[in-house]
């Protein structure tokens, strides 16, 4: 790999916990660059402990964007994100500096590199209505009424993934048209082809599952339980993203008595690499333009520098 011109940019993509965070800000350091986040969990200030977001000294040492820059109680999209990554780009490239983006949320890479589909806000009214609904009647009787109304999203979707029936019947009730309609109308991709030179950080996997358990333990000595109690306080949505990070529905149980910290301990670290081996089977299948690399190979490329 070679390092692009300031007028392109560098992704560094990787599961949870691979290094990708040091990396990118050595790389930054050395070329000049700012790092953009690219995780959807960092995005939100409420989080900076248990999302693993860069510490204050670190954001200090070089410069940072979009991360921590959205409260817990927004629904925070792919959409919104590329409008805010829109303008960051623009700034950068105006100030004659390498953009870095890093995170490990396929769909963000992918809204970047691909486009992402035209799907208008739903407003507020229509949300709350809808997640009434849900808690009232149940995701069965919302998914019955999808089907009805939405055949292929209906038969696409599970009758008890609560989050996505929702959502699908959330942007029928606003727009009357159903979801799948609103995907095929894809906007122009923010980095096109050729613009960016992309790699994606593989670690062994034992070895990486073993780094993740070692950082929960790490973020539970460092805050993390406050921080969650502070979140849960708040009485938010538990459907909100911000809700359903790692650790924080564990976390909630415990701390209203239901399990022990030992307990919300093992359900975290298992969800975290139950996902970190999702990042894996996503990168491969949807963005294979992305260059795979050893952390090692991948260091020795930014040392090259």
């Amino acid at each position: 790999m070679t390092l692009p011109g300031i007028n392109k940019a560098v992704l560094i993509a990787g599961p949870t916990a691979s290094g990708k965070s040091a990396l990118a800000m050595e790389l930054a350091q050395k070329a000049g660059g700012v790092v953009i986040n690219t995780d959807s969990m960092q995005v939100y200030r409420d989080l900076r402990v248990l999302t693993a977001r860069p510490t204050p000294e670190e954001e200090a040492a070089v410069p940072h964007r979009l991360y921590g820059h959205v409260d817990a109680g927004l629904n925070y999209s792919a959409g919104h994100y590329v409008r805010d990554a829109a303008e960051v780009l623009d700034e950068i490239r105006r100030g004659g500096r390498l953009p870095v983006f890093i995170g490990g949320t396929g769909l963000y890479f992918k809204a970047l590199t691909r486009g992402l589909s035209a799907v208008p806000p739903v407003p507020d009214a229509v949300r709350d209505a809808v997640r009434l609904r849900l808690d009232r009647d149940g995701v069965e009787a919302l998914h019955a009424e999808l089907a009805r109304r939405d055949p292929a999203a209906g038969e696409r979707l599970n009758a008890r993934d609560r989050t996505r029936v929702a959502r699908a019947l959330e942007v029928i009730e606003a727009t009357g048209r159903p979801l799948a309609d609103w995907h095929a109308e894809t906007t122009p991709p923010l980095l096109p082809e050729g613009s960016y030179q992309a790699v994606f950080i593989a670690p062994e996997r034992e070895a990486l599952y073993a780094r993740i358990d070692a950082r929960f333990d790490a973020m539970l000595t460092g805050g993390a339980l406050e921080e969650v109690a502070r979140l849960a306080a708040r009485g938010l949505d538990p459907l909100l993203p911000a809700m359903k990070a790692h650790g924080v529905p564990a976390l909630i149980r415990h701390l209203r008595g239901e399990i022990s910290l030992e307990a919300a301990a093992v359900v975290g670290k298992a969800d975290t690499r139950h996902y970190a081996k999702r990042q894996f089977t996503w990168f491969r299948h949807q963005l294979p333009e992305f260059e795979w690399r050893t952390p090692e190979q991948a260091r020795a490329w930014v040392a090259s520098v």
